[in-house]
């Protein structure tokens, strides 16, 4: 493994992950944690949450349905009465489920938009007014290059994550003045268990290392080195932007 940056600005600071038990969320929790952040996260797996809070001493977690902003806000305010108004907000949780366009009906597309969009925004307009009090925060949206590359095989989960943009753009102008920066994390085909285990075949592979510039596939750790980067005070000056990990991948 690598011998990562260390970024002084992040010790202490509170930050808060949806989706941060499995994956790609697991390895931003760890990651935030070696920092020194205080952090905390949420999820809907109580096994995998209980796991991971285990593992690092000292984070928090809540248990809800992120598809419940009623819920969501609830576990939101939980959090910060706890450790105190987030400096980061990273809106990571989303699920890229397969399926047939033909099959698609109103009922799932509106409970895609919800697994995979709406969250973000009430994500946002909760942690925001602690963030202004702060006098500043970063909050990073996690898109996917899939609808970069289009891909196929769920319009609906590229349809969402294609809208991450949008609400990156207009929420960082929404929330500059307050030195609120708002940024999107573009990952590529990232190799978390669940990706190796539905989808991950050889021949699959192969062909993705060929839409790659570089041979190698992702790890998350990746994805979460880019996060702590744009959390971090380096990135002061970094905003309404794409950030992309995905290995050149066309």
């Amino acid at each position: 493994m690598p011998d990562f940056a260390i970024y002084p600005s992040l010790k202490s600071k509170t930050v808060i992950i949806s989706g941060g038990a499995q994956g790609i969320g697991a390895e931003m929790v760890k990651a935030f944690a070696a920092q020194g952040a205080q952090v905390a996260f949420l999820d809907l797996d109580e096994t995998a949450s209980a796991a991971l809070a285990t593992e690092i001493p000292n984070v928090q977690y809540e248990i809800c349905d992120l598809r419940d902003i009623t819920a969501m806000q609830a576990a939101l305010a939980k959090l910060t009465d706890r450790l105190g108004p987030a400096h980061v907000l990273v809106n990571n949780a989303a699920r890229d489920d397969r399926h047939d366009w033909k099959d698609v009906t109103p009922e799932y597309w509106d409970e895609r938009q919800a697994t995979n969009i709406r969250h973000m925004f009430f994500a946002i307009q909760s942690i925001a007014p602690g963030m202004i009090a702060n006098g500043g925060g970063s909050i990073i949206n996690m898109g996917s290059n899939s609808w970069w590359e289009a891909g196929s095989g769920f319009p609906a989960y590229a349809t969402a994550k294609a809208a991450v943009h949008g609400l990156t753009r207009t929420m960082a102008r929404d929330l500059g003045d307050h030195r609120i920066r708002v940024n999107t994390v573009v990952p590529g085909w990232i190799m978390t268990d669940r990706q190796k285990e539905l989808w991950a075949t050889p021949e699959a592979l192969e062909a993705h290392r060929n839409r790659q510039c570089l041979p190698d596939l992702i790890d998350p750790i990746y994805v979460a080195r880019m996060v702590l980067f744009l959390a971090s005070d380096d990135a002061a000056m970094c905003s309404a932007n794409n950030y992309m990990v995905e290995a050149g991948s066309i």
